[in-house]
């Protein structure tokens, strides 16, 4: 039952604009005849719509699709709304034709069934997957005309499988080994390095998403999980790994996934993705907001470790408050944060900012392009301002 002063709250002090009943009204009519049928496998509401966006190209094998964030509810994905980016399109794999060879530098090469994989003691990780491009519109100023299209390229899910290092160790893992190079089965043989001590660390196999097995376009059926690393590193559909001395600097680490610095210079290996949040609510595409009450919320994560804190600010930036953190609270994972605002119709920029567990604090987009140039595609990483109007409605400033 609701207290007196939270009953108060919620029908004047807040001026949320929910309507009030009269006498002889009802609720929505009650179902009287039967419904559909009990069915073998589940979907959605009709009204709900929530799709991904696609980026716009030519061959739609070579492309991302973008998740709809702002429509989510918790820090969990759906696996259908996980973003999905593919340099040659979704193989179709039966699982009894699949193989792991692990080679190279270990004692004992071996090749691995889906079911020998399965043998091994079963884990499971809540962390998200970011890919290294998400928000490279940005970089040159307000670029994605909405959360979708300006962070809509990390993605947070359950993965289920087991730990490589268990892998490796029935392989046995050679003295001068350093780095693996993890191999994809996809037409484009997307090809990775992976430093070993990471591999060891904390990197799964995954075979499993959300309680289920991988969709085809997130690996099926096996894929590398290198938590808090680019997503690209995370190979999909995984055939090979082979123990390495060195990196082998492939395709995908020179031509691509290299940061292009001022001077020209290009480094490469920036794996770890660094702290960032963006406020979902209110932004920019959703209905303008009416004056009174709101609650901002928003989303936060970092590739090293927990979100400490969330500050936001209702100004442009002159001021900040800290938001509250809404558990779990997990390493390398989305975290939920919100507070209290009253919209009064004045103009004004909204914002985020959040730390991390390394004391990493999320830059201006101004310090971050006065460190990096504006010539770089990936990481970007920069504080998000959206503007609010008087009418109330939202738009990337």
């Amino acid at each position: 039952m609701l207290s007196r002063s939270r009953r108060r709250f919620l029908v004047t002090g807040s001026g949320l604009a929910a309507s009030l009943l009269g006498a002889g009204a009802s609720a929505a009519a009650a179902v009287r005849s039967p419904g559909l049928p009990v069915s073998g496998y589940g979907q959605r509401a009709r009204f709900e719509t929530s799709q991904r966006w696609l980026t716009p190209a030519r061959y739609l094998s070579s492309t991302a699709s973008w998740s709809p964030l702002a429509d989510q509810l918790g820090v969990i994905t759906p696996s259908a709304l996980h973003y999905e980016r593919h340099h040659a399109g979704v193989p179709d794999i039966e699982p009894a034709n699949f193989s792991l060879l692990v080679h190279g530098l270990v004692r004992r090469p071996l090749e691995f069934t889906l079911d020998d994989l399965k043998r091994f003691p079963a884990t499971e990780r809540i962390c998200f997957i970011e890919c290294s491009g998400n928000s490279y519109r940005e970089w040159r100023g307000p670029g994605g005309a909405d959360v979708q299209q300006t962070h809509g390229l990390t993605s947070c899910s359950a993965w289920s499988g087991v730990r490589l290092a268990d892998l490796l160790a029935e392989c046995g893992v050679m003295a001068d080994a350093q780095w693996l190079v993890a191999e994809g089965s996809d037409a484009a043989r997307l090809t990775r390095s992976v430093p070993l001590a990471k591999a060891l660390d904390d990197t799964l196999l995954a075979y499993g998403q959300n309680g289920e097995a991988l969709r085809p376009e997130q690996g099926y059926p096996l894929r590398l999980l290198v938590p808090g690393y680019e997503g690209s590193i995370s190979v999909k559909w995984l055939r090979r790994i082979k123990l390495t001395r060195a990196a082998v600097y492939s395709r995908e680490e020179t031509s691509k996934y290299t940061d292009l610095m001022p001077d020209g210079r290009a480094e490469a290996f920036t794996l770890a993705m660094d702290v960032k949040s963006v406020i979902t609510s209110p932004s920019p595409g959703r209905a303008p907001l009416a004056q009174g009450f709101q609650e901002i919320r928003g989303l936060a994560w970092s590739g090293r470790g927990r979100v400490t804190r969330v500050e936001v600010s209702t100004d442009g930036g002159a001021h900040w408050q800290d938001a509250t953190l809404h558990g779990p609270v997990l390493p390398v994972c989305h975290t939920r944060f919100s507070l209290p605002w009253r919209f009064d119709g004045r103009p004004t920029l909204l914002a985020s900012r959040a730390t991390d567990e390394t004391g990493d604090v999320q830059p201006t987009r101004a310090a971050l392009v006065e460190a990096r140039g504006v010539n770089a595609f990936y990481h970007y990483n920069a504080i998000q301002q959206w503007r609010v109007d008087a009418d109330g409605s939202a738009h990337n400033a």
